[in-house]
């Protein structure tokens, strides 16, 4: 008999969508919520997700938040909710979970490397 069983990591992005004014670089932004779980996989079919964690990530610069397990629920669930700054904590800065990560934002260039300037263009990042 062959049994075949996996356990992974996930990613759910919900159709919510928040406007609001970024507290880490000003503009003008939205918060996309996600959540990210690890499953049990039965012949490619998930069986069990644990592990539930919500996010909140701004369009604007790409600020990473974890949000609060209640208000992740509801939006999951398609309830209308409001996101508060209360609701919010930060995990990730304006790389998001990519710690060490630069992008230009003159050129887009992007890098792992610890350079103060930017390779392509010379501009400061």
């Amino acid at each position: 008999m062959f049994f075949m069983m996996a356990i992974t990591d996930g990613r759910k992005d919900f159709d919510f969508r928040q406007l609001i004014t970024c507290d880490v670089c000003g503009k003008y932004g939205q918060y996309n919520v996600f959540m990210t779980y690890t499953v049990l996989s039965l012949f490619f079919i998930p069986v069990f997700k644990w592990n539930r964690h919500y996010y909140v990530q701004t369009n604007c610069c790409g600020t990473v938040y974890e949000l609060d397990p209640e208000i992740g629920r509801r939006i999951a669930a398609g309830e209308d909710v409001e996101i508060l700054p209360s609701h919010l904590t930060q995990v990730g800065g304006r790389n998001g979970f990519n710690y060490g990560y630069k992008r230009c934002h003159n050129c887009g260039y992007e890098t792992m490397e610890d350079f103060e300037f930017c390779p392509k263009c010379g501009m400061r990042f």
